[in-house]
Order: structure tokens, then sequence, then C-alpha cells
């Protein structure tokens, strides 16, 4: 019979977590609508 538990290999996921997903999503959206104000230069 053969053995049907879990395997470590298996239950380890690759890549990123979710956590990390969503900070990277959150970053790149507020650096998408963050509006720079740049003060008009002056002139001599």
């Amino acid at each position: 019979m053969a053995d049907k538990s879990p395997r470590q290999t298996m239950s380890k996921k690759a890549g990123k977590s979710l956590k990390e997903k969503r900070a990277e999503k959150n970053a790149k959206a507020d650096a998408k609508n963050k509006i720079e104000i740049v003060p008009p230069s002056k002139r001599a």
C-alpha cells in the first residue's frame, strides 16, 4: 500500500507570498496615482 502522507516539497509554495504580492501591487498603484508637485522655476 502506498504512503499517502503529504511530502514537505509539495506543501512548500514557490514564489512570493500573498502579502508580498499585495504590497507590490499597492506600491505600484500609489506610484502611478501620485502627482509630483513641481514649484515654478525662478526667473532672474
